[in-house]
């Protein structure tokens, strides 16, 4: 029996769209119910993913920040941190805006940002379908670095940097990994996301990078909640998509990717299920975790 599973959000769990169907949350229900332990793990604020696990009834832990946080719904707190720290966000800051790289910041219940685009314009689309409480905050500001340095804030749990071309990508990449202390994601694709402009789709596409702090990823918080619920490795089913869910695909007793997921991915992968816009989750649930 599988005691634990985690589950990314974006391009796993949430379709195109960012929404979840009724028959995939019935049977995380039911994975709850008959004793496992269903958590979120994703790159996105603890907010914003808190308030998909409460919709969705799996509200007891999620990880967010790609790891760098374990919050504890009940209690309404964070159990577990690997944050930026601000000189850390700032050296990041200064290479972005020297460079003209669009960059965005995620804090515990916030985005910021200097203008809707790429990642942060389909969160603000998103938003639209939300009641305001459920929605994930984005803070569009003039000054990304002046306002953090005003506001006071410390705590961070990763920066995204974004371009659509290639070439441009590449170079970003390269002038980010001579900085020290941090984590670069390595994504190699475009990230493709759908929303909706009137009756049309309309598809956002950009190439991306994630930045944590050193030996942050997901699988490291999911060790964390191991020891403090006594689960095993074995014991743990992990399903996600892309390079951040890399550690907890391989690391997990099960590792479970999607159709969607790249081919490195799925090389990494135990299992390969449906995409998320083909209940590739509630495919795995039923195969792996309730049999049905």
């Amino acid at each position: 029996m599988y005691k634990l599973m985690a589950i990314d959000l974006d391009g796993t769990l949430l379709n195109s769209y960012g929404a979840v169907s009724k028959a995939t949350q019935e049977a995380l229900l039911e994975a709850k119910r008959r004793g496992t332990e269903v958590v979120l793990a994703s790159g996105r604020p603890i907010s914003s993913t808190e308030s998909i696990a409460v919709e969705l009834g799996v509200d007891n832990y999620l990880i967010s920040g790609n790891g760098s946080a374990v919050y504890d719904i009940k209690r309404q707190e964070v159990i577990y941190d690997r944050f930026l720290k601000k000189e850390q966000v700032m050296k990041i800051a200064d290479e972005c805006e020297k460079n003209s790289f669009f960059y965005n910041v995620y804090t515990e219940d916030e985005v910021i940002a200097s203008s809707l685009n790429y990642n942060v314009l389909f969160y603000s689309k998103e938003n639209l379908k939300k009641v305001e409480e459920k929605r994930t905050h984005i803070n569009v500001v003039q000054n990304i670095r002046k306002y953090i340095e005003e506001s006071g804030k410390d705590k961070f749990l990763k920066i995204t940097v974004c371009d659509e071309s290639k070439f441009i990508f590449n170079s970003i990449m390269r002038k980010l990994k001579m900085i020290s202390g941090i984590d670069v994601l390595e994504v190699a694709y475009m990230s493709r996301k759908k929303i909706k402009d009137g009756t049309d789709d309309v598809e956002i596409q950009y190439y991306y990078t994630e930045i944590t702090n050193e030996n942050v990823n997901k699988w490291t918080a999911i060790e964390f909640l191991m020891d403090k619920l006594g689960i095993s490795k074995e014991e743990v089913i992990a399903i996600g998509d892309n390079m951040n869910d890399k550690e907890m695909i391989v690391n997990a007793g099960l590792g479970v990717v999607m159709g969607n997921s790249n081919p490195t991915m799925k090389e990494l992968a135990d299992e390969i299920v449906a995409d998320n816009n083909s209940e590739g989750v509630l495919e795995a649930v039923k195969k792996f975790v309730i049999k049905d």
